[in-house]
């Protein structure tokens, strides 16, 4: 196991995902990584889940995925209230099923958003004008207990390598579902990505050390849009269509 195809928040967007996963197949990659916020967008949930549970992967929870299993606090938002109505009990335990972070090969360490919190960034500090890269100190004390070479992250959707002067490489893959989006939490903020492509990571161990892909797929961004302005998710037909938010 010395290469890796990892993936994260695909965000319900099947037609992304089925772009990936063909690039992945065109690159004979056969061990597959998901970090989390699987099934969360006003898109094709149940879909989606059912493509995944069809594919050999390691999947973990995102905070969206988590709150999809959580008691729903009433009045629930209408893409949560989509999702749920959409998705299968099956489905929904198939993502029960994964855990919050993980251990690949004692090598890859997979969490969210930090070993700790599924909602809190990695890598970055948020401001009104975005996301800024954290220092390196305030990214290590964030994974003091990880013993791993490699931290593979997601939740920002913005693809980053970074190489920490203790030696560790974090990498974040990017979405492959939705390349930006405007938030509340921690504060207002919007991340953007600039383009509409689904975006992935190949990581390769050599004898050098390990090579970094960061991969862009073209696929029919306007099919995804069209189905979110259908549900009358006007916002996210926007972000789909131009990775700007």
């Amino acid at each position: 196991m010395d290469q890796f195809a990892v993936l994260s928040d695909i965000h319900a967007n099947i037609w992304a995902l089925e772009a990936v996963l063909t690039d992945i197949a065109r690159r004979s990659l056969d061990h597959i990584i998901n970090l989390g916020d699987t099934l969360y967008g006003p898109l094709e949930p149940q879909a989606t889940a059912e493509c995944l549970m069809k594919v050999s992967l390691v999947s973990i929870q995102g905070n969206q995925d988590r709150l999809l299993l959580e008691q729903p606090i009433s009045p629930v938002s209408p893409t949560l209230a989509y999702v749920l109505k959409d998705l299968s009990s099956r489905s929904l335990d198939w993502l029960a099923a994964q855990p919050p972070t993980c251990l690949v090969a004692d090598i890859l360490f997979l969490c969210h958003g930090t070993p700790h919190s599924d909602q809190t960034y990695l890598l970055e500090t948020m401001t009104s004008s975005g996301g800024f890269l954290q220092e390196p100190a305030a990214i290590q004390a964030q994974l003091t207990e990880v013993h791993q070479a490699v931290v593979l992250c997601g939740h920002s959707h913005i693809p980053r390598i970074l190489h920490l002067p203790d030696g560790l490489l974090v990498i974040n893959p990017g979405s492959v579902g939705l390349p930006a989006y405007a938030d509340d939490l921690p504060t207002v903020h919007k991340m953007e990505t600039g383009s509409p492509h689904a975006r992935y990571a190949v990581i390769s161990k050599t004898v050098d050390g390990w090579t970094i892909e960061q991969i862009a797929v073209p696929y029919d961004w306007n099919q995804a849009a069209m189905k979110a302005r259908q549900l009358g998710q006007n916002e996210w037909a926007g972000w789909l269509e131009t990775g700007r938010a």
